[in-house]
């Protein structure tokens, strides 16, 4: 018997449901069940951040189980009249990667990104990551950058530099 394909979809308001699903994965993926599962936002807010264009969350399903997906978002450029499309969650739940899921969501974005007249999508990976730096490898132009986090307020995380 074979399995029904993996259907790729950009959630949209309707789907907050599905973006608690995603965050699991996330949760699960990255090891951090408190940031994505700790304090959820209720659904009013997710359905806000989901019909904004410039958020673009995209699901990977079989069968109504989420394999993976990813959150990205689009920025305006000011030093020319362009878009530019950052990746900034990634992830596929365990049991469904080396499937070639990842570089299906990917695809999908990059399918967005020309309907909205992106002229590039972006992804940072960690140091000793080599999943995901083979992945982003084999799709794109190697960068090679550091990455800062800079405190804005009481609560927030200090400024660090990422390894």
């Amino acid at each position: 018997m074979t399995r029904p394909p993996v259907a790729f979809r950009r959630l949209r308001s309707q789907d907050a449901a599905l973006l608690r699903r995603l965050n699991a994965v996330f949760a699960e993926a990255f090891g951090d069940r408190e940031t994505y599962q700790g304090d959820p936002p209720p659904d009013a807010y997710l359905r806000d951040l989901l019909a904004r264009d410039h958020v673009i969350a995209i699901v990977a399903v079989r069968d109504d189980e989420v394999l993976g997906g990813l959150v990205a978002y689009e920025f305006d450029k000011f030093e020319r009249m362009r878009r530019e499309i950052y990746i900034y969650d990634l992830a596929v739940a365990a049991q469904h990667r080396r499937q070639s899921v990842a570089t299906g969501l990917i695809e999908h974005l990059r399918a967005i990104a020309v309907q909205r007249g992106a002229w590039v999508v972006f992804v940072q990976a960690d140091h000793g990551d080599a999943p995901a730096i083979a992945l982003y490898t084999k799709l794109g132009a190697r960068e090679d950058v550091l990455h800062f986090d800079i405190a804005v307020g009481s609560g927030a995380p200090s400024a660090r530099l990422a390894p």
